[in-house]
């Protein structure tokens, strides 16, 4: 093996995908295993076409689905909204520390 094949295989473990790219061959991972009446195979197939990884392919199916409402779990836009939640939870939290340590401070220096 070469260092040409470490640098390809590097590469493709750090690639990123945009959202668009992902749905696109999820399509035609589906659309495949409709034609071919079969899901044997599919997904390395689609992934070199792309020259996408099939372990990266294989995790956007069952979210595809989810997503879709054909199987259980929660969606993508659900896991965002969550995301952004919990996000702004921690802000408010901290906020409120502050405030109450505020609160301690100016009153102590009031009394004395």
């Amino acid at each position: 093996m070469g260092a040409m094949d470490t640098q390809t295989r590097v590469a493709a473990r750090c690639r990123r995908y945009c959202d668009e790219q992902k749905k696109h061959a999820v399509r035609m991972l589906f659309a495949l295993r409709e034609e071919l009446g079969t899901s044997s195979g599919t997904v390395t197939r689609v992934a070199r076409q792309l020259g996408c990884g099939e372990e990266s392919l294989r995790r956007w199916v069952p979210q595809a689905e989810v997503d879709a409402g054909s199987r259980a779990g929660v969606s993508t836009v659900e896991s965002e909204e969550l995301k952004r939640l919990r996000h702004q939870n921690r802000e408010l939290r901290r906020a409120n520390e502050i405030l109450q340590r505020a609160a301690v401070f100016f009153g102590a220096e009031l009394d004395g």
